[in-house]
């Protein structure tokens, strides 16, 4: 049963999102055998060559993709608006998108400085065609509700958080003041995290959690105001470097609780939705998204502490390790949960839509046993617990580094199982049809 308020009509063929969604383990991959090449180098620093190619694989090549190809196929459907010629839109994102990606991380890691021209130009043209994209679906929609609005805003702190990484990529290259440059690398990843990624996955929380978790709507004080208030809040952050040094800490201090605060209430609204859904089968994409949003509130206790007077005293470890807990933490753990509903639905209805009646479609309960979730959870939470461990014990990052390779290319595996399905299933439908 489909459910009710939404446009499936006005859903673009499954090959849309299904390619930025194949495509994106590659890059986790890609991410892992950094991190096994480099070892205990990448954990030096943040800053470290490895450290920021794996860092934009992750964020371009893996979140930044998946959540392309996810809001090329929830907009029309959530919207009611047709998507017009969907395969040349995600053409024109999907192919800059990766080879932005690859030649980004590229010049991080070999110093190639040539290669940023190629990355800024193909990452801008990208991210410029989607959003001009989504600006028009998002503004001609019907009341989409909190997802709808939550979307709009997570379009916005997309904008700046690409005009914030072209600033960067310009002063690199010599084209801008080298002295806002500190400023811009702590704008950039706030605005990319907290922004961009964050208020898209509390917007898509609103819709898919009731959705496919069979819960209760989230609160109405939650879905109308939350989101605003964070976007509020970037901003205050971001103006508070302007203002006179005394207000700046203070500030500063203060937006940071309140960004914290803000996706603790979150993940403890999340949580008591989910404890008290009406399906009691029990679901490993639900243990996905418990455990992101376990990792999502060490996160914003973390990052409080981190702001506290007297905090610089701590090892840079800290930090690396709240990187660690947001991005191959909360941000994957998130949308694995995500993808492991998605995938199973969207293959089920396109054929489903394609062949209706003759009984050749798996349900979508077929479709998701084949990913066997629970083992590559169990994969996932080990592989996660050696990255944060390597924080303080480097030699540890190789073992990491492996165990990420295998992840991402398990990820690869189950999500081809959509493509294997479809084979199979046009297979059966045109045997009959030849007699």
């Amino acid at each position: 049963m489909l459910p009710i308020g939404l446009s499936f009509q006005q859903a673009p063929p499954i090959s849309v999102p299904l390619r930025f969604f194949l495509t994106a383990p590659l890059f986790l991959l890609a991410a892992a055998i950094v991190l096994l090449a480099a070892g205990p180098e990448l954990m030096e620093s943040r800053h470290s060559p490895a450290a920021l190619a794996a860092t934009h694989l992750l964020t371009l090549g893996f979140t930044s993709m998946v959540m392309c190809g996810a809001l090329l196929q929830l907009v029309p459907v959530l919207g009611g608006v047709p998507l017009l010629q969907p395969q040349r839109v995600a053409w024109l994102v999907h192919a800059p998108l990766s080879v932005g990606a690859a030649s980004l991380a590229a010049a991080f890691l070999w110093n190639l400085v040539p290669l940023l021209p190629l990355a800024m130009a193909t990452l801008a043209f990208a991210f410029g065609t989607f959003g001009i994209w989504l600006v028009r679906a998002l503004w001609k929609t019907r009341d989409g509700g909190a997802s709808i609005r939550g979307m709009r805003a997570a379009l916005a702190a997309l904008a700046v958080t690409v005009a914030l990484g072209l600033a960067m990529g310009a002063t690199l290259q010599g084209h801008g003041p080298t002295a806002i440059y500190a400023r811009l690398a702590m704008l950039h990843p706030l605005w990319g995290l907290g922004g961009w990624t964050g208020l898209l996955i509390v917007g898509l929380a609103y819709q898919l959690i009731p959705m496919f978790q069979l819960t209760g709507p989230y609160p109405t004080a939650i879905a109308s105001r939350l989101i605003p208030a964070l976007l509020l809040l970037l901003l205050a952050r971001t103006l508070s470097g302007w203002l006179p040094e005394a207000a700046t800490s203070s500030l500063s201090r203060l937006t940071d609780w309140g960004l914290a605060a803000g996706y603790l209430g979150f993940a403890g609204v999340t949580w008591r939705l989910l404890a008290r859904r009406r399906r009691k089968v029990p679901d490993n994409t639900l243990q996905f998204w418990r455990l992101g949003l376990v990792l999502l509130a060490l996160s914003c206790g973390l990052a409080a502490l981190l702001v506290l007077p007297g905090a610089d005293t701590l090892s840079a470890s800290w930090t690396l390790c709240l990187g660690v807990l947001v991005l191959p933490g909360f941000v994957l753990a998130v949308i694995q949960g995500m993808l492991y509903k998605i995938v199973p639905f969207l293959t089920w209805f396109h054929l489903q839509s394609t062949y209706p009646g003759q009984g050749i479609v798996p349900n979508v309960r077929e479709i998701h046993a084949r990913f066997h979730a629970n083992a590559h959870l169990a994969l996932f939470a080990v592989a996660l617990a050696f990255l944060a461990a390597s924080c303080w014990v480097p030699e540890l990052s190789r073992v990491a580094g492996l165990l990420w390779g295998v992840y991402a290319l398990w990820l690869e595996i189950n999500l081809l199982q959509a493509v294997h399905i479809f084979r199979k299933v046009r297979r059966v439908a045109i045997i009959p049809m030849a007699h």
